[in-house]
């Protein structure tokens, strides 16, 4: 019997978590704010893409930036921008969330502008365009690309965003005419044994690419979100479609992209997973390659969280589960995330904020695990107001690390906090108590999901009641389906 609970908001400026307190010392409009700095400090407003450093006067070209001496005009990586761009959508969804129509205009059409400006920039999202400067090269890559490309189609509606994630997600798995390459996708037919199945991730050479050879990388980065990716395409795409025959579609049905899922997931969770729920970073074609990094993390728990909505199969949530605790118990210090300082690598914790929020709002957690990760999540986003930079509002990605005023700070850690921010309200801890007299019925409302989407016009509680389980916005209060 499904349950209707509403929400607990909480009122107190603490969490507990394992007997010990965390005092949150900031409120909504202070993470507003925080998004807000991470685009003055980041946002070439000129060409509407985001820099790689602060050193950076605008983003003009590919290059890593001030570790190499460069402040020539760097962009952020194309892959990161997709993640930046990521979190404009979630500022838009938040905010409509909130009913803050103000809010929603603002960043719908900074939305806008950032579209046009990195659809500009990335050779007008023509995924066969190998150029190394501005044009794809890496699988994942573009796979990163065409999940944010299907959540701005889910969130605003364009036909010309979901058209642009199919063909990409498209041309990753069947390969591209113009380069030459054979695709990602390790058929097993083709390849097999332990060498099939999965997702390759990368093509050689770049320009004019030979076939994919037995024990070619198939690396978690690819894998985990080509699920995600499939996952949101069959979410999205109108039903009826009839399967394409071209050798190279840019298409497929709604049947098709959750098949895929399913077998890439099955692979990946069998062939990088071990049974605590840590993912290896990828395979040769001899064991999983262990090395701990924490958006493979992310992905496998928001691949197994989608799954498990789409499914109704409890065996994902129990793996969700399971790579949030390995983080939380194999990959912070003290409760707090350790940080990656790689190239590239701050931009983890803005794609583990994706998913965390999905597996905390949207599946139903008790309320003794919503609380669990909740705090976990919250004690990180309090940790890096503390360290950040006051003067600039922005945070080096180190958590634990203060960052002065004076330091060069890469967009890539410092969008951590800000991605977390608009994830996570201040006003909110995840949990929820059941319904009480106090709480008044004020006639039908509309349902949204947690992220905006218009669930049932008009809904009585007694409908309310008979949806899928999963979190719900009703009568402007988050309420759980059980």
């Amino acid at each position: 019997m499904k349950r209707l609970i509403l929400p607990f908001l909480c009122l107190m400026a603490c969490l507990v978590d394992a007997g010990a307190q965390v005092n949150i010392t900031y409120d909504d409009e202070a993470q507003w704010k925080a998004y807000e700095d991470f685009n003055a400090a980041f946002l070439d407003k000129s060409r509407n893409i985001y820099k790689a450093d602060t050193k950076q006067p605008n983003a003009s070209h590919r290059g890593n930036g001030y570790r190499d001496n460069d402040v020539s005009g760097c962009a952020a990586a194309i892959w990161c921008q997709a993640i930046m761009y990521d979190m404009v959508i979630n500022a838009y969804n938040r905010a409509k969330a909130e009913n803050d129509e103000a809010r929603m205009t603002k960043y719908k059409n900074l939305h806008n502008s950032i579209y046009s400006g990195e659809k500009r920039h990335y050779v007008n999202f023509d995924f066969h365009n190998p150029n190394t400067d501005n044009g794809w090269f890496v699988y994942d890559d573009i796979m990163w690309w065409t999940c944010a490309l299907a959540r701005a189609y889910d969130t605003f509606g364009k036909s010309e965003y979901l058209t642009n994630s199919e063909k990409s997600f498209l041309r990753v798995w069947y390969g591209s005419p113009k380069v030459g390459d054979d695709g990602s996708y390790a058929d097993p037919a083709r390849f097999e044994g332990k060498y099939g199945g999965g997702m390759f991730w990368e093509w050689q050479p770049i320009a004019h690419a030979n076939p994919h050879k037995p024990g070619d990388f198939r690396s978690a980065c690819i894998n985990f979100p080509t699920v995600i990716a499939a996952c949101l395409l069959h979410r999205l795409v109108p039903e009826g479609r009839t399967a394409p025959t071209a050798t190279y579609p840019t298409r497929q049905t709604k049947e098709w992209y959750l098949e895929k899922a399913k077998e890439i997931y099955a692979w990946a969770d069998a062939t990088l997973v071990n049974n605590n729920g840590r993912v290896a970073d990828g395979i040769h074609g001899g064991g999983p390659e262990y090395t701990d990094h924490l958006y493979n993390q992310a992905t496998y728990i928001g691949a197994s969280c989608l799954l498990y909505l789409l499914t109704g199969e409890v065996s994902y949530l129990t793996k969700a589960q399971k790579g949030a605790n390995y983080v939380m118990n194999n990959m912070c210090n003290a409760y707090i995330l350790k940080y990656e300082n790689g190239y590239e690598q701050g931009i983890y914790a803005a794609i583990y904020a994706q998913y965390m929020k999905l597996l905390i709002y949207d599946c139903g957690l008790s309320q003794t695990l919503m609380k669990k990760y909740m705090n976990h999540i919250k004690r990180n986003i309090q940790k890096a107001y503390t360290t950040m930079d006051a003067t600039r509002g922005i945070q080096n990605g180190n958590f634990a690390k203060p960052t002065a005023e004076d330091a060069v700070v890469e967009s890539y850690g410092a969008s951590g906090m800000p991605a977390l921010m608009l994830m996570f309200p201040a006003s909110e801890d995840g949990t929820a108590i059941e319904q009480t007299q106090e709480d008044r019925y004020d006639g039908p409302s509309d349902v949204y999901t947690p992220d905006g989407k218009l669930v049932m016009k008009d809904a009585t509680p007694e409908q309310v009641h008979q949806l899928d389980s999963g979190l719900y916005i009703f009568q402007r209060k988050k309420i759980l389906v059980k």
